[in-house]
């Protein structure tokens, strides 16, 4: 096999089956699929037995130890060429490995990734969420692709190795949350090649409410902070711009409570820039997936995803930087129960 797909699981045997049968669609066969789930409390080994006649497909049950190292369970009993990272809440459209493969044969590389969309089926908040992770007005630009403000660092919900690499680096840390830009980052740091495929991208479902979202972005913030510990010099002004805007908000409510408190008559002029970033949200939300009710909602979900990534950045900075408190230590209840 050139290709071994790697798919951590935690109780989402619902998705998995998704997955699995956009595998059977693939116009690139050459693939085995390897199903590691990571102590579920509801498995998925009878959706995979579903599939057993369709793919090439291994099912493994291991206690719980993050998505990590579920991972790295998976290629230590992977044999392709290149072992493709996918999270379990992804679909791939039929040409998704005949675009990996397109990629490699011109260009070849050691790491790659795609990037992700929204489906027409989506619900309208799993679209503005989609649009919050992706828009050039919120992080999208960090986060690398096209319009991209940083390099390229891929992401585990679709990333793609040569196994000898991985190997040599030893797959992914015991981090938690964080763990695919830190392997990313070793990935550059050994020397080894990596960049974008454009078109070799997945529908990504991502969360499914703007709790979770919030809970999911405080926690990249958290870790873009140990992720700076790990790797000295990484951190960059890019990464600290939803921080900035985080402060930068909570100075102007600040300032217009105090402006109201004294009498100001023009206390509202503190809060326009919220308004001016709301209409700018709104307006190429509902332009990008023609709907003004995903536009309405995508402002609450970008909103969310800078002051959530913010907060969780300067949480971080105050108990890592400030208190000096390790790693693992200092956010134990966020990613490690």
């Amino acid at each position: 096999m050139k290709y071994s797909f790697i798919i951590p699981v935690f109780n989402r045997p619902n998705e998995v089956d998704e997955l699995l049968q956009s595998l059977t669609t693939q116009t690139l066969k050459d693939f085995d699929v390897l199903v590691v789930e990571d102590g579920s409390t509801l498995p998925c080994q009878d959706v995979v037995a579903r599939y057993a006649n369709q793919l090439a497909i291994h099912y493994y049950n291991k206690p719980n130890s993050g998505p990590g190292q579920t991972r790295n369970y998976g290629v230590q009993r992977a044999t392709g060429e290149y072992v493709l990272i996918l999270d379990s809440d992804v679909v791939l459209p039929p040409g998704y490995l005949a675009a990996v493969d397109a990629e490699l044969t011109a260009d070849p590389c050691d790491a790659f990734g795609g990037p992700d969309r929204a489906h027409k089926d989506f619900s309208p908040t799993q679209k503005a969420i989609n649009y919050a992770m992706t828009s050039f007005f919120t992080t999208g630009g960090i986060r690398g692709g096209k319009k991209k403000m940083d390099k390229f660092y891929p992401r585990s919900f679709n990333m793609g190795v040569r196994r000898e690499v991985y190997n040599a680096l030893n797959g992914f840390s015991e981090m938690r949350f964080g763990e695919d830009i830190d392997f990313s980052t070793r990935i550059f740091e050994g020397g080894h090649s990596c960049r974008l495929f454009p078109e070799a991208w997945v529908w990504h479902k991502r969360r499914t409410d703007l709790k979770k979202f919030f809970k999911q972005v405080h926690n990249s913030g958290i870790a873009r902070i140990n992720l700076s510990k790990r790797h000295p010099g990484t951190l960059k002004l890019v990464h600290t711009l939803p921080a900035i805007f985080t402060a930068g908000c909570a100075l102007l409510i600040v300032l217009a409570v105090i402006a109201a408190i004294c009498g100001c008559p023009h206390w509202w002029v503190m809060l326009l820039p919220f308004a001016l970033f709301a209409i700018i949200i709104c307006a190429d939300a509902t332009r990008a997936e023609r709907s003004f009710g995903v536009g309405i909602r995508a402002v609450a979900a970008s909103f969310i995803q800078l002051w959530g990534y913010g907060s969780g950045f300067w949480r971080a900075w105050w108990r890592r930087c400030v208190l000096g408190k390790g790693e693992f230590d200092a956010f134990r209840n966020n990613f490690y129960k």
